[in-house]
């Protein structure tokens, strides 16, 4: 099986290309995917960052499609993956529905005044 060098540039053009390709097939995948970070780390490894295991569902999705992809274009077939949470980029952020309600309040203040009128129960 071919053994080709390929370069980081390779590497992040193709991904690019694949991220353009899902936006337009499947928008979803697309969303959850986009926040990922491919590097080349060895000349046999490619290193995957992904911001969390719900993200990572969707690319198992169409990884075969994009590893694929990448091993017919550079002509390597001996690479390997591996994926690593990336917990820096992971934002974790509790919402409750009195906070959800604040945030819409800053967008439309009239939720505000019928908030008082009806006294909604947001706890």
């Amino acid at each position: 099986m071919p053994n080709s060098h390929f370069t980081e540039t390779d590497l992040q053009t193709e991904w690019k290309w694949f991220l353009d390709q899902i936006q337009q097939k499947d928008i979803v995948i697309y969303n959850a995917i986009s926040g990922f970070k491919v590097h080349k780390e060895d000349e046999d490894l490619i290193r995957i960052f992904y911001p969390s295991d719900t993200a990572k569902s969707e690319f198992d999705k169409v990884s075969h499609d994009f590893l694929n992809h990448f091993r017919h274009k550079v002509h390597n077939y001996r690479f390997r993956v591996e994926y690593k949470m990336d917990a820096v980029n992971l934002k974790k952020e509790i919402v409750t529905k009195r906070s959800l309600f604040e945030k819409y309040v800053q967008i439309n203040p009239v939720l505000k005044e019928l908030d008082d009128l009806f006294k909604l129960d947001l706890s």
